[in-house]
């Protein structure tokens, strides 16, 4: 019999690996194992150690939930069966199948959404592939996997709720489960019925298709597309009711570009009640993930309740997943990428830094600009974006000051990881800062007067250091109802 406690470890480890964006190789190098210490732990043919799953627990911020499941694995004892150390038996291997197209759709009526998902598969392999592969997964807190836990610990997803359909070729499928939890399932669609079997031959190619239901209070405003096999076109398509009045954004990560925001638009029409937003891209590259995130400008009545910008300030930041003052990541300096042989983990950081600023600027407004770096978000990495006034936005790997300006000025700012307060804080008007570019190269860039201070304070953020510390000792911060400059510019006298 399978160890379930074993399954349920490695489940986990999966989950939340998949969930922040990391490689087998990626986390190795974070938790200080071997990337193939960490791929025998995922095939079950290697044990966990307590340290791993503590340091994976930390770096994978997934709330305890791994240590909760490492707990379970050491209570019951046993070791993992032999059964598990090699590849699920007729599992068909990544190489053997293309996608000539995937199209997802995800619709919601105001209180259900239902994911459609369709995919044209090519056998390229020399065998018949009879199923496939796929995984339900939900974050109802992005940013916050203490209360996400434990909300689908009170709320899990059933699959009575979740009412999954699958067909292949116009045939309703059967399935297996391999993996059952609290917020994400995991199960092999089989390509066969009562009715009889079929299975994918060489050469051949046909629509797999498959949908399912995710009540709002599970599911969360963002949808991930990862691109695990060869794919030669992906498009994807949100249908809201009009009346929410929802704004769309994408993110994508890949392991050869740096720009972040989707390279093509994503197109919106209304269609009488309904808004949809379309987009598509043609050959992505294997491995990339696509993230789109939305908000609602109008919300229904008992979702206004709980909305976070009736919290304090500093309690909206830690709702969407802002590391606060008090944590130690923010005291230490980040360590530093190994450019370009880390160049997959920086794009994914700086992925996630990303999607944390779409998130910070739906509850406030940032009319100086803003910035966010990785410790803010509980990644030990030195990457921080910087989003100036005028829409630039610029990524920072590996700062840090070469030279400042004598001639300085002292203005008010504001951290997002104490963002009661505003403090008067006295900078240069000019830095020179050495950053790393994605392939290695180091080099030094100028700013100046408001994008200088944005990124000083970033920069900062990176060595350890609040703005607390360089304010005038004889000068305290003031309560931000005080504060008469949100939503303005950093002003500056001729000459500046």
């Amino acid at each position: 019999m399978p160890d379930e406690q074993a399954e349920a470890f490695v489940a986990q480890l999966k989950y939340w690996r998949d969930v922040r964006g990391f490689s087998q190789s990626r986390l190795a190098h974070r938790v200080g194992y071997t990337p193939s210490y960490v791929s025998k732990v995922e095939s079950g043919a290697q044990r966990p150690s307590e340290s791993f799953a503590q340091q994976a627990d930390s770096v994978l911020r997934a709330g305890g939930a791994i240590m909760h499941a490492y707990r379970e694995l050491e209570a019951h004892g046993r070791p993992i069966p032999a059964q598990h150390a090699g590849p699920e038996h007729g599992a068909p291997h990544e190489a053997s199948l293309i996608v000539e197209h995937e199209d997802t759709s995800l619709y919601y009526d105001g209180s259900t959404y239902r994911a459609t998902q369709r995919r044209r598969l090519y056998n390229d392999s020399p065998d018949p592939i009879a199923q496939y592969l796929i995984r339900i997964s939900v974050d109802r807190y992005p940013g916050n996997p203490e209360r996400s836990n434990r909300h689908y610990r009170e709320n899990p997803l059933t699959w009575d709720e979740i009412d999954l359909r699958a067909s292949i070729g116009g045939e309703p499928l059967t399935w297996t489960v391999r993996h059952d939890r609290d917020a994400f399932k995991e199960l092999w669609l089989l390509f066969e019925n009562e009715h009889g079997r079929y299975p994918l031959y060489p050469g051949e190619s046909a629509w797999l298709e498959y949908s399912y239901t995710v009540s709002d209070d599970k599911w969360g405003t963002w949808f991930q597309r990862a691109v695990r096999l060869p794919t030669r076109r992906l498009s994807v398509r949100l249908d809201f009711p009009a009346d929410l009045e929802p704004t769309v954004w994408g993110t994508e990560t890949t392991m050869t570009a740096t720009a972040m925001p989707f390279r093509t638009a994503i197109r919106r029409t209304d269609e009488d009640d309904r808004r949809i937003f379309s987009w598509s891209t043609e050959d992505p590259p294997l491995h990339a993930r696509y993230r789109l995130e939305w908000k609602f400008r109008s919300q229904p009545e008992e979702e206004i309740k709980t909305d976070v910008t009736a919290m304090r300030p500093s309690d909206r930041m830690h709702q969407i997943g802002i590391v606060q003052e008090g944590d130690p990541i923010l005291t230490k300096t980040a360590r530093e990428f190994s450019l370009p042989d880390e160049a997959e983990d920086a794009r994914r950081v700086v992925a996630e830094l990303v999607s944390a600023t779409e998130r910070a600027a739906t509850v406030h407004t940032f009319g100086k600009g803003m910035g966010i770096a990785a410790p803010q978000i509980g990644i030990d990495r030195a990457a921080a974006i910087i989003r100036t006034p005028d829409g630039e936005s610029i990524t920072l790997l590996n700062p840090r000051y070469v030279e400042e300006s004598v001639e300085t000025d002292e203005q008010y700012e504001g951290c997002l990881s104490f963002f009661d307060v505003r403090g008067m804080v006295p900078r240069p008007l000019s830095i020179s800062v050495e950053h790393t570019d994605i392939d290695g190269q180091k080099r030094i860039t100028i700013f100046e007067r408001g994008v200088a201070r944005l990124v000083a304070h970033e920069v900062d953020h990176l060595h350890g250091m609040l703005y607390r510390a360089r304010m005038r000792p004889d000068v305290d911060p003031i309560p931000v109802s005080e504060y008469r400059g949100t939503g303005s510019r950093w002003s500056y006298g001729e000459g500046r």
